[in-house]
C-alpha cells in the first residue's frame, strides 16, 4: 500500500485543488491564525472567499470579519487572487 506523508496543509491543498468548500475554508482558518503556514490575512481573505463562493456560509462570516482589518488595498488583492485561482481550477 503507498503511504502518503505530509502535512496537514498537503492533505488540505490537496483537497481544495477540487474546490471542496470545507477545504477552501480550512485554508482560510489555516491562514488567519498561523496554523501551520505564516500568518496571511490576504491569503485568508482569499480561501475564504473561495469557500463561501463554493456555498460555505461560515466562510462568509469570517471573510466579513477578516475584512474589518484589512485595508482596500489587501482586500483587492486577495480578490485578484481568488480570482485567479478559479481561472485555473
Amino acid at each position: 500500500m503507498a503511504r502518503f506523508e505530509g502535512t496537514s496543509r498537503d492533505i488540505v491543498e490537496f483537497a481544495a485543488e477540487g474546490g471542496a468548500p470545507d477545504a477552501l475554508f480550512e485554508l482560510g482558518l489555516m491562514y488567519v491564525s498561523g496554523r501551520e503556514v505564516e500568518r496571511d490575512f490576504i491569503s485568508a481573505h482569499k480561501w475564504f472567499n473561495l469557500a463561501a463562493l463554493r456555498g460555505n456560509d461560515e466562510a462568509k462570516r469570517y471573510r466579513l470579519e477578516l475584512s474589518a482589518e484589512m485595508s482596500k488595498s489587501e482586500i483587492a488583492q486577495a480578490q485578484r487572487l481568488a480570482r485567479t485561482w478559479l481561472s485555473v481550477h
